[in-house]
C-alpha cells in the first residue's frame, strides 16, 4: 500500500509543493512548527532512511540542502534545523524547520495554524528561491 507521501508525490493528495526533481519531492508540512517547515522525501518508498543505499542517500541529502537554502532565503531565521524521526510515516523523510531558537524544533509544541493562502504564499516564495 502506498504511503501518504507517495500519494502526495503522485498528486492523489494535494500538497504545497516547493521543489521536485527526478528522485525527490519537497513540500510544506501542513502541521508546521514554524512558517516554511518543509518535508523532503525520496520518490522511491523506503521506510527507514538508513536503508537507502549510499549514493541515493547522498543525493537525498544534497537535494534537502538545496531546499533548506531556498527556505533560508525566504523566511526570517537564523538557521534551518534538520530532523529525521521516521516513526510517524513509513516513508523516509527529512524535516527542515526554520530556527531562531533551539525550542523552535520541539515537536511537542503546538503547531502553527496557517490559512491555505498563507501556505500558498510561503510555497511560492520558496519555489522562487530554489536553485
Amino acid at each position: 500500500m502506498a504511503s501518504i507521501f507517495t500519494k502526495i508525490i503522485n498528486g492523489e493528495i494535494p500538497s504545497y509543493k516547493i521543489a521536485e526533481d527526478e528522485n525527490h519531492y519537497a513540500f510544506l508540512d501542513i502541521n508546521p512548527l514554524a512558517k516554511a517547515h518543509a518535508l523532503v522525501v525520496p520518490k522511491k518508498e523506503n521506510d527507514y532512511i538508513f536503508d537507502i543505499d549510499d549514493a541515493a542517500l547522498g543525493e537525498f541529502v544534497i537535494f534537502a540542502k538545496r531546499v533548506a537554502m531556498a527556505i533560508e532565503k525566504s523566511v526570517d531565521c537564523k538557521r534551518i534545523g534538520i530532523a529525521v524521526i521516521g516513526l510517524e510515516v513509513p516513508h523516509a523523510h527529512i524535516h527542515l524547520v526554520p530556527l531562531n531558537n533551539e525550542s523552535d524544533i520541539d515537536f511537542k509544541k503546538a503547531k502553527l495554524q496557517l490559512s491555505p493562502e498563507e501556505f500558498q504564499q510561503i510555497a511560492e516564495k520558496i519555489r522562487k528561491n530554489f536553485i
